[in-house]
């Protein structure tokens, strides 16, 4: 599970991190609203704790601009606000959850478990963007109503980006999730593949699914 932390304070971000490296979670901290929308230009995140007094910005507009983008992993809220008022606030714009600061380690390590152990278990298994379905639970994939046939490493490749629809996912990003290496960058197998789930699903779907970022990778569009 990869968590990132938004949280200004130095010495508390460097704290919630380890306390959640301790619970074998894989962290990125970064202190500022710029910094956060980079991360998520360039990595996935399984979870977020978010502080909202940021040195660049509120951290509840992050939050909304990113369930407005999709993004539908928990997101816990860290904050000194501790209002009633607050607290229904973060969570009407998509908090999963509200822990007013000061807080401690331990709840933070239970709460953030919680999170995680939820929304695992409620994880849709189906997903679907432009007219392509795909079926987690069964390992299917239909565009536009017509079954196609992946190989296992198509099938891995697309569930990537139907999970991050419409964000540029950088290739090395691809690369760890699909086949956990670096090497097939380098190798260009990456656009070997990307030709094959293109040519299955674009003649299937009368389009372009797949748009080339130059430099950086590809996108679900």
């Amino acid at each position: 599970m990869r968590i990132l932390i938004v949280e200004d304070q130095v010495k508390l971000g460097q704290f919630i991190q380890q306390g959640l490296v301790e619970c074998r979670y894989t962290t990125e901290l970064v202190r500022s609203c710029a910094d956060a929308e980079a991360a998520f230009e360039s990595e996935g995140f399984d979870a977020v704790v978010l502080d909202l007094g940021l040195p660049d910005g509120d951290g509840l507009d992050l939050l909304s601009g990113w369930r407005r983008g999709g993004f539908n992993e928990p997101v816990l809220i860290l904050s000194a606000r501790d209002s009633m008022a607050d607290r229904v606030k973060g969570l009407d714009l998509g908090a999963d959850d509200y822990l007013p600061k000061p807080f401690g380690l331990e709840e933070l390590q239970a709460r953030m478990r919680s999170l995680l152990r939820r929304h695992t278990s409620v994880k849709h298994t189906r997903l679907s963007f432009g007219g392509v379905e795909m079926d987690l639970s069964a390992h299917t994939v239909q565009v536009l109503g017509k079954p196609i046939d992946l190989t296992s490493r198509e099938y891995a490749l697309l569930e990537v980006f139907m999970q991050n629809q419409g964000r540029i996912l950088p290739r090395m990003v691809i690369a760890e999730k699909v086949w956990s290496s670096h090497y097939d960058v380098e190798t260009n197998l990456l656009e070997v593949y990307m030709s094959r789930l293109r040519a299955k699903l674009e003649s299937a779907a009368g389009r372009p699914l797949f748009k080339t970022v130059r430099g950086v990778g590809y996108q679900l569009q």
